[in-house]
């Protein structure tokens, strides 16, 4: 009994650690990566479609990126919604392939990225922490029920915490790799 909660909440902890890592996969650190532009979807015949859905995108330089649709009507589709994005960059189309040149960040861009790196991290740790507290209520549940003893509850208790502090010094680590790259000029 105790076995299934604490593997169901590891896996939770595990898909939280995973967020964390796209959340911080598609901030701009001043390196050219596609994963810049998986939040964006463009208006494909009517359809929301993910821009990697509809285009090859190549990291040819460290500074840009270049996006080749495999239909050439979807271009101005994929530029309209990469202007609209909260990107920052403006797309430069020459009507075969749109090409995104990722601008040195500026010391304040670079505080405003760890501001939300770090807002990101806190959001992930907090949820790592549900899990845990949820975990526990679930245990204490089921040791009311008759279904735990009161060592095994203990037992279970310490094994979840063990969990939860692998995973947020996985998430401190994440945090700290993607500040080294952001404060790397």
């Amino acid at each position: 009994m105790a076995k299934e909660i604490i593997s169901e909440s590891e896996s939770n902890m595990k898909k939280t650690v995973e967020v964390v890592k796209k959340e911080f996969a598609s901030l701009r650190a001043g390196r050219a990566t596609p994963a810049l532009l998986d939040k964006i979807t463009v208006n494909y015949y009517g359809t929301p479609t993910p821009i990697n859905q509809l285009a090859n995108i190549s990291v040819p330089e460290a500074r840009l990126l270049v996006i080749q649709p495999w239909d050439k009507n979807s271009l101005p589709e994929i530029e309209r919604a990469i202007m609209k994005s909260d990107l920052g960059i403006p797309p430069a189309s020459d009507g075969a392939v749109i090409r995104l040149a990722i601008p040195q960040l500026t010391q304040e861009r670079r505080a405003d990225l760890m501001k939300v790196i770090k807002k990101k991290a806190e959001e992930g740790r907090v949820a790592v922490r549900n899990i845990r507290r949820d975990t526990n209520e679930q245990l204490k549940a089921s040791q009311k029920e008759g279904k735990l003893s009161e060592d095994e509850l203990k037992r279970s208790q310490d094994e979840v915490q063990k969990i939860t502090d692998r995973f947020v010094k996985e998430i401190d680590a994440l945090l700290s790799t993607k500040e080294q790259e952001i404060m790397q000029v």
